[in-house]
């Protein structure tokens, strides 16, 4: 007993460094806000607009730096521009709008990488691709936390409009739901929540973040709230290990993070009760095994 909690000791050692502290709380608010979100990002198919916002905000970083006002302003106008500007077009032109959102933001990202490359700066805007979970700044810290709480608050405020826009938007725009209004909202949303995370994980990862926690809760529930329960939990888990991973193997944070989010993912595949691919096959074999008694009978 004396070993085991020896050993239990020396694997949460690293969480009385304070650097490590100030990480997981970041690391949890963050996995949260993009957890919860994540529900509604599965719900509506929205992952390739993620996908968007996540890599169109590089520019905007980079401006915002030559411009000396804080990076999450410039990140949230690129965002916004590259899916607004994506909408524009698609509603004007016979292109798909997955086509035109590719269009979009890699053009964005291209223009991102032309400007980390050509700007003379200290700034270690790698950090944008592969995020710092480790060494957020406390004003960065600060700009996390306020925008956390924004989208939390928002999602509270409009659980009831999101959830119904998102399960059936008809029903919705008969009801007298504005549902113009409430996708640019979600999309407002999802830009934030995009944002926080490029400082966990980084541009190269931050899709991951917004759409495994919710696909893993989608196995195993069928309600939101619930649905949006379990994607933090299983968040929660996964920055957790994460950190701990990463500092005993020194390898980046974001991706520990990441690569237990699909671990998780691939265990409610497996085994999620009703919807796994071991329950579903378990129930082919006994209705199997209850034909052939029939048959015997």
């Amino acid at each position: 007993m004396s070993a085991l909690s020896d050993t239990l000791v020396m694997l949460l050692l690293p969480l009385t460094l304070d650097f490590m502290q100030q990480a997981l709380w970041m690391g949890l608010l963050v996995g949260t806000v993009c957890a919860v979100l994540s529900c509604l990002v599965v719900l509506k198919g929205w992952s390739l607009v993620g996908d968007a916002a996540s890599h169109a905000v590089v520019p905007g970083i980079v401006l915002a730096w030559l411009m000396g006002i804080p990076m999450v302003i410039g990140a949230l106008v690129s965002a916004l521009s590259c899916l607004v500007g994506a909408g524009l077009i698609e509603r004007h032109c016979r292109i798909r709008s997955d086509a035109v959102l590719g269009i979009a933001f890699t053009g964005f990202l291209a223009l991102g990488m032309v400007l980390v490359a050509a700007v003379p700066s200290d700034v270690h805007f790698m950090h944008i691709l592969l995020g710092n979970l480790l060494g957020i700044e406390g004003s960065t810290r600060f700009q996390l936390m306020v925008t956390g709480i924004v989208v939390l608050g928002t999602l509270m405020l409009k659980f009831s409009d999101l959830r119904l826009y998102c399960f059936d938007p008809q029903q919705a725009s008969v009801m007298g739901v504005d549902t113009h209004r409430l996708q640019f909202l979600l999309t407002v949303l999802l830009t934030l929540a995009t944002v926080m995370a490029l400082q966990a994980v980084g541009v190269v990862l931050v899709i991951a973040m917004l759409v495994t926690p919710g696909s893993t809760a989608f196995l195993l529930t069928r309600r939101l709230a619930p649905m949006m329960a379990v994607a933090a939990v299983s968040t929660w888990l996964s920055v957790l290990a994460g950190i701990m991973i990463s500092f005993y193997m020194d390898v980046e944070t974001g991706a520990v993070i990441v690569l237990v989010q699909a671990l998780l993912f691939l265990l409610s595949f497996l085994f999620a009760p009703g919807r796994g691919v071991v329950f579903q096959r378990m129930r082919v074999h006994r209705a199997i095994q209850s034909d052939r008694e029939a048959l015997r009978d």
